[in-house]
C-alpha cells in the first residue's frame, strides 16, 4: 500500500510534468504571437497584396522559397512548373510533409484593406483582376511560420520535414503536377502528408475537422448532345436536341435519388445547357455542363457510367441513329475525394486538443473538392489530415446574420481573414502536430 507521503510525492511530480507542460505550450504561443508581429503580419500583407493566378505563382513562390532558404531549408524551385518543395533534414526518424497552396482567383478585390490587391492580369486581349479570396496567403504564411518553429526547436524533434508550396489549387491541377514531376520520387517520400485551411464560414480561431470522408470527389463532365436540325416551323423534319437534353436532365435526376442507396453521397448537377441561336430554328447539337460529387469510387463509377447509359438511353428512344449519338467527355485529372486517415487524425485531433480545448470540435463533410487529398492517392498510400481554422470575428458574423446574409468567406470579394487571429493559431496547430510526429521517443 502506498503511503500518504509516496502519494504526495507523486502528486507533486504530476503536478510539476503539468506546469511544465503548460509552460512549454506557453512559450510556444508567446513565441508564435512575437514571430506575427515581427515577421508574419507582413509577409501575408505581401502575399495578399500580389496575388497570382494557378501556374502563374511564379514571384509567389519565389518570395516562399527565400523566405524557407533563410530559415536553413533546402529548397527547390519549379516542381510541377510553379510549386516548390524545401527539405530539413534533423537525424533520423519519419518524414511528414506540411503542405500550403499558393494560387489566387480570378476576382475583383473589395475588402478596402490599405494592401487590397490591385492586381490585373493580361487575358484575351483584356485584363483580369486577381485576389487572393480563398486565404491561401494566409496558408503560405503559416508555413513560413511553422518552418521558423520547427527550426527553433530541432532538439524536440528528429526526422525530416518537407515543406510543399503547392501552384493552382483552385483549378484542381497543382497536386497532380508536382507529383507528376517527380515529387515523392526526387525528394523524401512522406510517411504521412498535414495541411490546413482557413474558413472564413467559421469563427476566428476555432478549429474543424472531419473524420475520414470529408471532401469529395469532383468531376467535370461536357455531354455533346446531337441532332438533326430543321425550320423551327417543321419540327417533324428534324430530331430536336433542345428536347432531347431537355428529357436527359430530368433522367439525370434518378441516378441519385434512385440509383444510389440512401446512405450514399452522390451529387448531379447540371450548371449550362448551350443550344441553338434562333428563335425559328431547330438546332442540330446541344451541350450539358455537369459537375459530378461523390465521395467512394464505387459511387463516381456508377454516376459516370449512368450519365452515359442515360444520355445515349434518351437518345435511342428519341429515334437518333449511332452516328448522332452523344459523345461525353470527363476531365482526365479530377479532384479526388479528401479521406483525413484515421489513425492520422486521431492523434492530430488528441494534439490539437490538448492544446486548444473546447475549440476543436467535428464537423460534416461537404461535397466541395481539395486537391490535398491527391498525395493520400499514390502507390505510396501516404496518409494524409486536412483541418480547417476560422478566421471571421465573431462580432462580423452576428452583424451579418442581424441583417439576414451570411458574413463574407471564401471565394468572396469581400472577404478578408482575421488573420491577426487565424495565422498564429493555424502555425501553433501544425507546429504541435509535427512536433508530435517527429518527436524522438
Amino acid at each position: 500500500m502506498k503511503t500518504m507521503k509516496t502519494l504526495g510525492l507523486g502528486l507533486a511530480l504530476s503536478c510539476l510534468a503539468l506546469n511544465a507542460a503548460h509552460a512549454q505550450d506557453d512559450s510556444l504561443r508567446t513565441a508564435i504571437r512575437a514571430d506575427y508581429q515581427a515577421n508574419l503580419e507582413s509577409l501575408y500583407q505581401h502575399f495578399h497584396a500580389h496575388p497570382e493566378l494557378a501556374f502563374e505563382e511564379r514571384e509567389t513562390a519565389a518570395r516562399l522559397a527565400q523566405e524557407l532558404r533563410a530559415l536553413g531549408y533546402d529548397v527547390t524551385e519549379g516542381v510541377g512548373r510553379t510549386g516548390l518543395v524545401a527539405v530539413l533534414g534533423n537525424g533520423e526518424g519519419p518524414t511528414l510533409m506540411l503542405r500550403a497552396d499558393m494560387d489566387a482567383l480570378p476576382i475583383r478585390e473589395q475588402t478596402g484593406l490599405d494592401y487590397a490587391s490591385t492586381v490585373m492580369r493580361a487575358s484575351g486581349g483584356g485584363e483580369l483582376p486577381v485576389m487572393h479570396a480563398c486565404a491561401h496567403d494566409t496558408h503560405m504564411t503559416a508555413l513560413v511560420g511553422t518552418a521558423r518553429q520547427m527550426v527553433e526547436r530541432r532538439g524536440e524533434w528528429s526526422g525530416t520535414l518537407v515543406l510543399v508550396g503547392q501552384p493552382a489549387e483552385e483549378v484542381g491541377l497543382g497536386s497532380d503536377a508536382m507529383l507528376k514531376d517527380g515529387l515523392y520520387e526526387r525528394f523524401p517520400v512522406p510517411d504521412a502528408a498535414v495541411s490546413f485551411h482557413t474558413w472564413g464560414y467559421l469563427k476566428s480561431g476555432e478549429i474543424r475537422y472531419v473524420p475520414e470522408y470529408a471532401m469529395a470527389n469532383v468531376d467535370t463532365v461536357d455531354l455533346y448532345i446531337k441532332g438533326i436540325g430543321a425550320h423551327g416551323a417543321s419540327p417533324q423534319l428534324g430530331k430536336d436536341p433542345v428536347v432531347l437534353g431537355s428529357q436527359i436532365v430530368l433522367a439525370l435526376q434518378t441516378l441519385v435519388s434512385r440509383e444510389l442507396s440512401p446512405f450514399d453521397v452522390g451529387v448531379v448537377t447540371v450548371g449550362a445547357f448551350n443550344a441553338g441561336t434562333k428563335h425559328n430554328i431547330i438546332s442540330d447539337e446541344a451541350h450539358l455542363q455537369i459537375t459530378v460529387r461523390s465521395y467512394t469510387d464505387a459511387v463516381r463509377e456508377k454516376l459516370l457510367s449512368g450519365i452515359e447509359r442515360i444520355a445515349r438511353g434518351q437518345a435511342e428512344a428519341a429515334g437518333l441513329p449511332e452516328d448522332l449519338m452523344p459523345v461525353m467527355e470527363a476531365k482526365e485529372v479530377y479532384t479526388p475525394a479528401l479521406y483525413n486517415d484515421p489513425e492520422l487524425t486521431q492523434r492530430s485531433v488528441a494534439v490539437l486538443r490538448e492544446r486548444f480545448g473546447a475549440r476543436v470540435g467535428e464537423a460534416d463533410p461537404v461535397t466541395g473538392g481539395e486537391d490535398f487529398a491527391r498525395y493520400g492517392r499514390t502507390t505510396e498510400d501516404v496518409p494524409v489530415f486536412m483541418f480547417w481554422v476560422g478566421a471571421t470575428p465573431q462580432d462580423t458574423i452576428d452583424a451579418a446574420l442581424a441583417e439576414g446574409r451570411t458574413p463574407p468567406a471564401n471565394h468572396s470579394p469581400f472577404f478578408y481573414p482575421d488573420a491577426e487571429v487565424a495565422i498564429p493559431v493555424a502555425v501553433e496547430g501544425m507546429t504541435a502536430i509535427a512536433l508530435d510526429f517527429l518527436k524522438k521517443d
